[in-house]
């Protein structure tokens, strides 16, 4: 077996040892990775690295209103939040829950009440 490295200038180095570790099988789900674009677009927002929402939506080439429902995945309880972001990669089948079916659970204020939502739909996603 062998390692393949690359050095500072770029160049690559095979060197007796083992090989990488394979890469994961499977994907993200779409709502991991519109979350994770959520917050990352809040940290432009916040940094002034962008001045609003709207170059926002011009930079990403998505409409206003569109880029607005991608943010408001920021109003779900941390706990969802975070239950999305550490999702185990999925390697057949369907996303088990789809952003659409969340836009309703963002728009409850109480985080205890979108809890007891989002748990209430990834049961019923996964029967």
């Amino acid at each position: 077996s062998f390692t393949v490295t690359r050095s500072s200038h770029g160049r690559r180095r095979v060197r007796p040892g083992s090989p990488p570790p394979p890469a994961p099988v499977g994907r993200l789900p779409r709502v991991t990775k519109l979350l994770a674009l959520a917050i990352h677009f809040d940290e432009l927002l916040r940094t002034g690295a962008v001045s609003s929402q709207a170059e926002l939506a011009r930079l990403g080439r998505v409409s206003r209103p569109r880029l607005t429902q991608i943010m408001n995945l920021l109003h779900l309880a941390p706990s969802i939040q975070e239950q999305l972001l550490f999702h185990p990669k999925i390697t057949v089948g369907r996303d088990p829950v789809a952003e659409r079916e969340i836009r309703s659970i963002v728009e409850k204020p109480d985080w205890s009440r979108q809890r007891r939502l989002f748990d209430r739909l990834v049961r019923s996603n996964s029967d």
